[in-house]
C-alpha cells in the first residue's frame, strides 16, 4: 500500500536555518603578546563580564634566547624564527582588524645587545612594535592574570612565574584583606606594587625578585654535565642560591592561609603527566591544586625516564623535553623552601595580564575591581 502523503502546509518539515555566528566588533577586540626567551605566545579576545573571551590565539617555540649566554647575542637564526612567528600573528591581528593591542618581550630581550636591532628588524619586516617590560611590570601582570585562583583563604601569597630566561616570584600580605576581597584586592595590583589604598583594602607587596634563570637560561648554565640526576641536582642547587637575597625566604613562615600559585609551561606539564593526560585539556589543569608528594613522583619519574624517555612521553612533548628538567628543578626547590604542601596550578600569565590590564584601563569589564 502506498504510504499517503500529509495533507497541508505541514507537508514538509520547515527548513532549520542555523545563524552564522556574528563576528566580534573588532573595536571590543583586545590583543596581547609575550615574546619570552623561548615562546612566541598571542592572544586576541573580547570583554565578556569580568573576564574575557578568546577570539583566536597562537603559541610557537622559536627558542630566541638560544645561544644567549654564550654570546650575550640573539643569534640570526634564532632572529629569523620569531620574525616568522611575528608573520603570522600580524596576519591574524589584520584578519581580525584588532585596534587594541600591547606586544611585548622580555627577558632574552632586555639582556641581548642587539636587542634595538632586532625590535627594528621586527618592525620593519611585520609592521608591529614590539616594547621591552622591565621585570616589575612583568611580575605584576603575571600576579593579577592568576587573581581569579587566589582563595579567599589565603592570607599569605607567593606567585611564581617560571619563563624561560627568569623566574618571577612575588609575595604577597593579604591579613588586613576581608576574605571576599582578597582576589579583587590582587587584581588592583595592576596599576603598581606600591598602592594607595584608597577607599579599597589592599594587598601589601612584602617583596618581589626577578631571578635571572628560567628553563632555558638555568638548563644552559649545566649543558656541560652529561648526567641526567648530577645536572637536576645542580640546577636546583644553582636556583637556591639565587633566592638569598629575597626576604620572604629569611624567616619561617606559617602554613596557615599561605598558598603558592605557579604559573607557567612547567607547572601546566607537571600537572598533566599527574593526571595522565594523553592529550592536553587546560579545563582540567587550570586551578588544579597539587600536593608537594605528587609533584616529586611527577619529577621522579621525568628523571626515571630519561632524555630518550621525556621525548616519546606524549605528555611532555619535543619541544617542551628539552626544558622540563631546569623547569622541573626550579618548581621543587620553591616547593622544598616555602611552607605549604601544595600548588594551585595556573593556565594563565602575562598574556592574559596584559588583557586585564589594557581592558581595565578602558573600563570595558563589568563590576571590575578597579
Amino acid at each position: 500500500m502506498t504510504p499517503k502523503r500529509p495533507d497541508g502546509a505541514g507537508a514538509f518539515p520547515k527548513p532549520v536555518e542555523h545563524a552564522v555566528p556574528k563576528p566580534p566588533d573588532p573595536s571590543q577586540l583586545y590583543a596581547a603578546l609575550d615574546l619570552g626567551t623561548n615562546s612566541c605566545r598571542m592572544l586576541i579576545a573580547q570583554p565578556k563580564g569580568s573576564q574575557f573571551h578568546v577570539v583566536d590565539s597562537f603559541s610557537k617555540s622559536v627558542q630566541l634566547g638560544q645561544g644567549l649566554e654564550q654570546t650575550g647575542k640573539l643569534s640570526r637564526a634564532s632572529m629569523a624564527r620569531t620574525i616568522n612567528a611575528m608573520r603570522v600573528c600580524r596576519q591574524k591581528l589584520q584578519r581580525h582588524n584588532v585596534s587594541h593591542m600591547r606586544l611585548v618581550a622580555t627577558e632574552a630581550c632586555r639582556r641581548a645587545r642587539n636587542s634595538k636591532h632586532f625590535i627594528s628588524s621586527v618592525k620593519r619586516e611585520t609592521g608591529l612594535t614590539l616594547e621591552i617590560i622591565e621585570p616589575e611590570e612583568e611580575a605584576r601582570l603575571a600576579v593579577i592574570s592568576c587573581a581569579p585562583l587566589v582563595s579567599t583563604k589565603t592570607e599569605q601569597l607567593l606567585v611564581v612565574d617560571i619563563g624561560g630566561g627568569s623566574t618571577e616570584l612575588v609575595w604577597i600580605d593579604l591579613t588586613n584583606v576581608p576574605k571576599r576581597e582578597r582576589p579583587r584586592a590582587i587584581m588592583r595590583l595592576h596599576s603598581g606594587f606600591r598602592q594607595d589604598p584608597g577607599p579599597f583594602a589592599a594587598a601589601k607587596v612584602v617583596d618581589w625578585i626577578s631571578v635571572p634563570l628560567g628553563v632555558a637560561t638555568l638548563r644552559d648554565q649545566f649543558a656541560d654535565v652529561e648526567d641526567d640526576s648530577a645536572r637536576f641536582a645542580l640546577m636546583s642547587w644553582f636556583f637556591e642560591e639565587n633566592l638569598e637575597k629575597f626576604a620572604p625566604s629569611l624567616e619561617e613562615q606559617s602554613r596557615e592561609g599561605f598558598q603558592i600559585v605557579g604559573t607557567s609551561g612547567t607547572v601546566t606539564t607537571v600537572a598533566a603527566s599527574h593526571l595522565g593526560l594523553r592529550r592536553y585539556d587546560r579545563m582540567k589543569v587550570d586551578g588544579l591544586r597539587m600536593t608537594t608528594d605528587q609533584i616529586d613522583t611527577v619529577i621522579h619519574g621525568y628523571l626515571k625516564l630519561g632524555e630518550a624517555g621525556r621525548k616519546a612521553d606524549p605528555r611532555i612533548g619535543k619541544d617542551r623535553q628539552a626544558l622540563i628538567m631546569s623547569g622541573a628543578a626550579i618548581l621543587q626547590t620553591l616547593m622544598r623552601l616555602w611552607p605549604t604542601d601544595r600548588l594551585s596550578v595556573a593556565d594563565r600569565g602575562l598574556r592574559e595580564g596584559l588583557l586585564y590590564q589594557q581592558m581595565s584601563a578602558n573600563g570595558v569589564l563589568e563590576d571590575a575591581p578597579y
